[in-house]
């Protein structure tokens, strides 16, 4: 996440070319931030859900700028509830009434957070993955042949549980580093040696058939996290 004057952050979100790779103009960008974002706070808050929702193919939008205000929420909200993501939060934030109290704001955006962390879409993250990372690198991170991607993408095939949450940690890390890179970075940063994976690449420790819980993917997880300035969940 890049911040210009006040608390206006701009947040590279996915790609929109189909299944290749683009440039980084074609990214999502928050151009500014309005009511009820009243701090840099509930500014983090707003643009981490919005990215979490974009790298799980979510939030599509036409235009490449969004405003972060009421109205984006509105309609992030909207859509998590029809996807089945949010429950009674959905009414709330979509409610005319609704306080935009800072503190109960807050308290919204982080349950926001946590369903969508919780809330694995194969249907709508297949594609995402596909545009962003390309399927040879799935290929690599998830353990399973580009055939099957294909298959699970276009719902020939059911995606089997084990593999959809390999999918939806993929698409949260991608969330967590959309701030931070364009989709050229975000599939440069796992195939980077890094210091704190004891000179390992991410790639390196999702080898296999591993489990979002396992230590290596962990170790992966936090070090994506760190950079949008928030606590691990």
């Amino acid at each position: 996440m890049r911040k210009s004057a006040g608390i206006s952050p701009t947040v590279e979100l996915a790609p929109r070319k189909r299944f290749g790779y683009n440039s980084a103009q074609d990214m999502l960008r928050i151009k500014s931030v309005s009511e009820p974002f009243t701090s840099p706070s509930l500014a983090v808050k707003g643009a981490m859900a919005l990215a979490r929702a974009e790298a799980m193919g979510l939030f599509p939008e036409r235009e490449l700028t969004v405003t972060l205000d009421a109205s984006t929420l509105v309609r992030l909200a909207t859509r998590l509830g029809r996807a089945g993501i949010g429950g009674a939060l959905v009414p709330m934030l979509t409610s005319q009434t609704l306080s935009w109290e800072p503190k109960l704001l807050e308290q919204y955006l982080d349950q926001l957070t946590e369903a969508l962390e919780a809330s694995p879409v194969p249907s709508s993250e297949w594609k995402q993955l596909m545009r962003v990372l390309g399927i040879d690198m799935l290929d690599k991170l998830l353990g399973i042949s580009g055939a099957s991607i294909r298959r699970y993408a276009r719902t020939i095939r059911n995606t089997p549980d084990d593999v959809a949450a390999r999918l939806h940690w993929l698409a949260l890390v991608v969330g967590d580093l959309a701030g931070a890179y364009n989709e050229i970075g975000i599939r440069q940063w796992f195939e980077r040696k890094r210091t704190q994976l004891d000179g390992r690449t991410p790639t390196h420790l999702l080898a296999g058939e591993w489990k979002p819980d396992d230590p290596g993917p962990q170790r992966v997880r936090s070090l994506a996290h760190a950079l949008t300035g928030s606590p691990a969940t």
